[in-house]
C-alpha cells in the first residue's frame, strides 16, 4: 500500500465499510472492496501501533519530571 494520510485512510476505510453495508454489490465486487478494506485497516492499525511507541507521558513525581514511555503508563 502506497504511504498516505491516516486520516485520508481512515476515511477511505469508513467509506468502504459503508460500502459493503449499504449497497447491493456483486460477489466480485464485494471481495475487492472487502480486501482492500482489510489493507486499510492494517495500515490504520500500523500507524497507530507506531503513534503509541513515540508517545510518552511527563510526569511530576516528588518534584522530579520522569518520563514513561506510553505502554508503561497507568490510567490516570
Amino acid at each position: 500500500m502506497r504511504r498516505k494520510k491516516f486520516e485520508d485512510a481512515l476515511k477511505e476505510l469508513e467509506l468502504i465499510i459503508n460500502n459493503l453495508e449499504n449497497r447491493e454489490l456483486g460477489l466480485d465486487d464485494s471481495l475487492k472492496l472487502f480486501r482492500d478494506g482489510v489493507e486499510l485497516y492494517q495500515y490504520c492499525h500500523n500507524e497507530l501501533d507506531e503513534a503509541e511507541k513515540k508517545i510518552s507521558m511527563i510526569i511530576d513525581e516528588n518534584g522530579e519530571i520522569k518520563q514513561i514511555p506510553f505502554e508503561e503508563r497507568e490510567d490516570y
